[in-house]
This record gives C-alpha cells, sequence and structure tokens, in this order.
C-alpha cells in the first residue's frame, strides 16, 4: 500500500470510529451514522475500509465474535 493510499485509510477509520463513538453515546443516531459514513466514504476512498458498508448496529468489539468457538 503506498503512503497515500494507507493515509486515507488511516483518515478514514479515525474518523469513523469517532463517530462510532459518538454514536455509542447518543450523539449520532443510527441514520445520522449512516449518513456520515457515506459521506466519509466519498471523501477519503478508503481502499480497505469501503469495502463493505457499515452497519451501525453491529457492534465491532469482541462481544460480537464469541471466543468460545
Amino acid at each position: 500500500m503506498n503512503p497515500s493510499l494507507f493515509e486515507r485509510e488511516h483518515m478514514y477509520q479515525t474518523t469513523v470510529a469517532l463517530a462510532r463513538t459518538m454514536l455509542s453515546k447518543g450523539l449520532l443516531t443510527a441514520d445520522e451514522f449512516v449518513i456520515f459514513d457515506t459521506k466519509m466514504r466519498e471523501k477519503y476512498k478508503p481502499s480497505l475500509g469501503g469495502l463493505y458498508p457499515v452497519n451501525p448496529s453491529v457492534p465491532l468489539d469482541n462481544k460480537a465474535f464469541p471466543s468460545d468457538i
């Protein structure tokens, strides 16, 4: 990955992580989060983060993947 792609991916992931925190604290609604994510995908054009749309109802912590599998 070249430095430009890395920087775009990093900025997208960082920005969305902050927005997800805001969502979890009730500062954003799920609809607002989806709109925000769409705008950040357009702005940063992430190579990896743009593969799948973000679903705000799916947690991204380890609780989503049980360790006893």
